[in-house]
């Protein structure tokens, strides 16, 4: 398969009762590479709440998607993955909520986040070598959502704000919605989703992922923590 961007994503295990419910949710399974059918929830609709996270897969972003850079290799960026994870421990939070980011709903990290911040940062650092600097068009359009200093400095460095300081570990779980809308999802998110959720919350490997000819993100391949 081909791939046009890699990213490097928290992917929850697979086997975990959440991770099925809300791959459902979403309905994408990057595992599988397939569509899944969403779930049956009266008064909402799933597939519409859920389109624009869809193709990226259930994931929290550690280093956002990149094109490979020239006299790079998937071959390099594969061995430099290994040897990162190879380096970081596994990371154990207190546990995962439901929350409010704006107009969408996220799971968000209970607990103390300084390793959790400290692993996606050195993702976004140590795996530099490998991005392609981002296009212009992609630049003018990060932008246009209005950056802070911070924000800026980060897209001019590493391609894209939401990086290093202005990180922010989320579990994207619906688009943008409107106040009624949003409200409802989250009642049904909480009553169907947060009984699930791990308690602690533990990050025990790192997700190599890639964005094929179809638009949608596809597992490659899965890191063990193991420093």
């Amino acid at each position: 398969m081909t791939f046009t961007r890699y990213a490097i994503y928290f992917a929850p295990p697979a086997e975990a009762g959440w991770t099925k419910f809300a791959t459902q949710w979403l309905g994408w399974d990057m595992e599988t590479g397939q569509a899944v059918a969403h779930l049956d929830i009266a008064g909402v609709d799933v597939s519409s709440v859920t389109e624009v996270p869809r193709k990226y897969g259930l994931h929290a972003t550690m280093k956002p998607p990149f094109r490979l850079a020239d006299g790079q290799s998937f071959d390099g960026l594969h061995a430099a993955c290994a040897e990162f994870a190879a380096t970081r421990a596994p990371v154990v939070l207190d546990g995962l909520e439901i929350a409010r980011l704006g107009r969408f709903l996220a799971l968000r990290p209970v607990g103390d986040t300084t390793d959790l911040n400290a692993l996606a940062a050195g993702c976004v650092r140590e795996l530099d070598a490998f991005r392609a600097p981002a296009p212009q068009s992609e630049l003018d359009r990060r932008r246009g959502a209005g950056l802070t200093p911070v924000q800026e400095a980060n897209l001019v460095q590493w391609g894209y704000p939401y990086v290093i300081e202005a990180f922010r570990f989320h579990i994207t779980l619906s688009g943008h919605l409107n106040k009624p809308t949003l409200s409802k999802v989250q009642n049904t998110l909480e009553d169907w989703l947060a009984p699930l959720l791990p308690n602690p919350f533990q990050i025990k490997d790192l997700a190599l992922v890639g964005e094929a000819e179809d638009g949608c993100f596809h597992m490659i391949h899965r890191y063990a923590l193991s420093g």
